[in-house]
């Protein structure tokens, strides 16, 4: 987070999506087009990421450009393949399936595991002035999930990825990062990858209450969460999850008791339909509170900024709410001692 004084804009002016650029800096358009159309965030992938001291100026800047000094700034950040801050800079992190399996074996282990892990990865995205990790994956495995999700997923047991997910909840707090719980209702039992295509999952909702459900469900307080494009047949078998006002309305809101603010999933994935004002505005017509564009297309984002509305009622009441939950870490943790405990609890022998 820059420490300069910035400008206070109305909050009506934000508006209702995350977006992302297309390089480690940003380019005058991108600066002109942040300044003009107030996304409420930016993420950031690997193709923004080199140093340190570069992703604080890129933070900076969006911050400086949107002219909000609070402006949220997301990552994903989970461990394994999903990973943007890279060795040399950063310490590589195990995939989170590696928690679940100490959990078999020593739940106390597990749990630790997963906290420091947590804590360890929020701590190195608060110095560069990142803000909201995109963790935990609370998908519950199956034999035949796809590799999309695979070793994302903490456990095939339920209360085990709910208390698990819990721990890296807690361990992202600690060091200065929000948390978003994803992909509600559940990814878990999709044959195919939602970045190249729609899957669908046959199960009844008595099943995905069951299973899938229980996670998000138990992990329902968290402020942020996200949603999965994938056709539920036994809840709405015409529209991605993501689009579905029965899936978004009664089944995130109402059964799982999700009130906090719920972003799309990226809509550049090919797992949707249409135009990205079609897909904007079908996003926000079903309940979500935030609409997430990731590949940094200047068409693309100019499509979806005048497509979704301004932040107001709920929805940015949702937003302020997830704002208002960040604390700076307290002070005394270790990294190094706590890399240490973590290498050693899980043998891990990342760089």
């Amino acid at each position: 987070m820059t420490g300069s004084k910035l400008p206070v804009k109305p909050e009506v002016m934000t508006k209702a999506f995350v977006s992302g650029c297309a390089g480690p800096f940003l380019t005058q358009d991108e600066i002109a087009f942040f300044r003009d159309a107030d996304p409420w965030g930016l993420i950031l992938f690997a193709r923004n990421i080199e140093s340190p001291e570069q992703v604080k100026q890129l933070t900076s800047s969006f911050r400086q450009a949107v002219a909000r000094a609070d402006a949220p700034v997301l990552v994903d950040q989970e461990g394994g393949r999903v990973q943007r801050l890279k060795p040399p800079h950063w310490h590589k992190y195990p995939a989170p399936k590696l928690f679940g399996d100490l959990f078999d074996k020593n739940p106390e282990i597990g749990l630790r595991a997963a906290w420091l892990g947590s804590r360890l990865i929020a701590g190195d995205l608060f110095e560069v002035g990142v803000t909201i990790d995109c963790l935990p994956c609370l998908d519950v495995r199956f034999p035949d999930t796809v590799d999309a999700i695979g070793d994302r997923s903490l456990s095939a047991n339920p209360e085990t990825v709910a208390t698990l997910g819990r721990a890296m909840i807690d361990g992202a707090r600690a060091g200065g990062v929000l948390p978003v719980i994803k992909h509600i209702p559940g990814h878990g039992r999709a044959r195919v990858d939602s970045h190249l295509e729609l899957p669908r999952v046959e199960a009844g909702l008595l099943e995905l209450k069951s299973v899938d459900f229980r996670p998000f469900k138990a992990l329902s307080s968290v402020s942020l969460g996200m949603t999965a494009h994938i056709v539920y047949e036994g809840i709405d078998p015409e529209t991605a999850g993501t689009q579905s006002k029965k899936v978004v309305q009664d089944i995130i809101r109402k059964e799982i008791g999700f009130d906090g603010c719920l972003m799309s999933d990226d809509i550049s994935m090919k797992a949707l339909g249409g135009d990205f004002v079609e897909r904007s505005r079908k996003i926000v017509e079903a309940g979500c509170d935030i609409v997430l564009h990731c590949n940094g297309d200047m068409d693309e984002m100019i499509a979806v900024a005048e497509a979704v509305p301004h932040l107001a009622g709920k929805a940015e009441r949702r937003c302020a709410k997830a704002l208002s939950e960040l604390k700076a870490p307290a002070p005394g943790f270790d990294e190094k001692a706590a890399w240490d405990e973590f290498c050693t609890l899980t043998g891990w022998q990342g760089a």
